[in-house]
C-alpha cells in the first residue's frame, strides 16, 4: 500500500473510530507528515518497505528537540504501524520493538488561592468584562480544558440542577457540577450576553468581539492581559486553572475519584499526579515554617 494512502486511512479511522478531536488529529497529521518527507528522502515510498532500522534513523535525527516531541512522535508512529498490522496492510508490526525515551514527569504548575483570587477579582464594567469573568470562574470553578469551555453551548448549561454538559476528549460526555460563584456569574454574563451577538446568531455559550464563538487563542490573550493587569505570572496557561482546581480540591481532603471525574480522566493514574503536587506542598512548607525543621 502507498505510504501517502496509508495515512489518509489512518487519519480517517482515528476521526470516524477512534472518535479523536480535530486537534488531536492535526497533530497527528503533522507528525505523520514528517515521518512520510523522512520516509521518500530515503526512497520508501509503500508501507511494506518500512523496516525498524527506518524508525530508528528517524528517531535519530529528532535528536536535539524536546524529549516529549520525540516521544510523542514515537507514540504516532507506533499507533500507525499497529493500524497498518491491524488492516492487514503489513505482515509485522516494525516499531514493536522500538523503546520510547524515558521521560521525568514534571509536576503541574499551579497557583497559590491568593493568586488565583487575585486573577478572578475582575471589576465588571463592560460586557467584556462579565464574559471574562463568568469564563475565568467556570474553568477554575469546574476543572475545564480550554477546548471544553470554548466548546460550551447555550443548551449544556443546566441552572435548574446547578449542572454543565462537557464534551470532553474522544468525544465522551461529562456532567460537572457548578459552584454558587461560577454560577452566579454565569448568570450576570447571560444577562448582557445578547450586547455582544452581531447580525448573526450564535449559539456558543462566550463570545468574541464580533459575535462569534471565543476561540482558544482569543481566550489565551484575554487571560494574558488581565494577568499583565493584575501583576501576575505571565507564564501562566489556561491549563494551569485546571491544576489549581484539582489541587486545590486535594488539598481540602476531596476524594481522588470525585476529582477523577470532574476532569474527564479515564485512568486514575493521571489524576494522581495531583497528589503528588500536594505532597511536595507539605514538605516545602514544613520546611519553610516548622520552626524545628532545619537545625543551624
Amino acid at each position: 500500500m502507498e505510504l501517502e494512502d496509508a495515512i489518509k486511512d489512518f487519519l480517517n479511522y482515528c476521526i470516524f473510530e477512534k472518535g479523536l478531536s480535530d486537534c488531536t488529529k492535526e497533530s497527528y497529521q503533522n507528525d505523520l507528515e514528517v515521518y512520510k518527507l523522512f520516509l521518500e528522502s530515503k526512497h520508501v515510498l509503500n508501507v511494506s518497505s518500512i523496516t525498524s532500522d527506518h524508525i530508528k534513523d528517524f528517531l535519530k535525527e529528532r535528536v536535539g528537540e524536546e524529549p516529549t516531541t520525540i516521544a510523542h512522535n514515537l507514540t504516532v508512529i507506533k499507533n500507525f504501524h499497529s493500524y497498518l498490522l491491524k488492516e492487514k496492510n503489513v505482515s509485522t508490526n516494525v516499531s514493536e520493538f522500538i523503546e520510547r525515551p524515558k521521560l521525568r514527569k514534571a509536576l503541574p504548575k499551579t497557583l497559590s488561592v491568593d493568586d488565583i483570587d487575585k486573577l478572578l477579582d475582575i471589576k465588571l464594567e463592560s460586557s467584556f468584562d462579565y464574559r471574562n469573568k463568568a469564563m475565568l470562574e467556570l474553568m477554575y470553578g469546574c476543572g475545564l480544558r480550554v477546548s471544553e469551555l470554548i466548546g460550551l453551548e447555550l443548551n449544556d448549561i443546566d441552572q435548574t440542577n446547578c449542572l454543565i454538559r462537557i464534551l470532553g476528549k474522544g468525544s465522551k460526555e461529562r456532567d460537572i457540577p457548578v459552584g454558587e460563584y461560577a454560577l452566579y456569574y454565569l448568570k450576570e454574563y447571560l444577562k448582557v450576553r445578547d450586547s455582544l451577538l452581531k447580525d448573526k446568531p450564535c449559539n456558543k455559550l462566550f463570545l468574541n468581539n464580533h459575535g462569534s464563538g471565543m476561540t482558544r487563542q482569543g481566550f489565551f490573550k484575554n487571560l494574558k492581559s488581565i494577568l499583565k493587569e493584575k501583576g501576575l505570572n505571565p507564564e501562566v496557561s489556561p491549563h494551569t486553572l485546571r491544576h489549581s482546581f484539582a489541587t486545590h480540591l486535594i488539598n481540602r481532603g476531596a476524594d481522588l475519584r470525585s476529582i477523577q471525574e470532574m476532569l474527564g480522566h479515564s485512568d486514575i493514574s493521571t489524576t494522581k499526579i495531583y497528589t503528588r503536587v500536594s505532597d511536595e506542598k507539605v514538605v516545602d512548607d514544613y520546611n519553610k515554617y516548622h520552626l524545628r525543621s532545619n537545625k543551624e
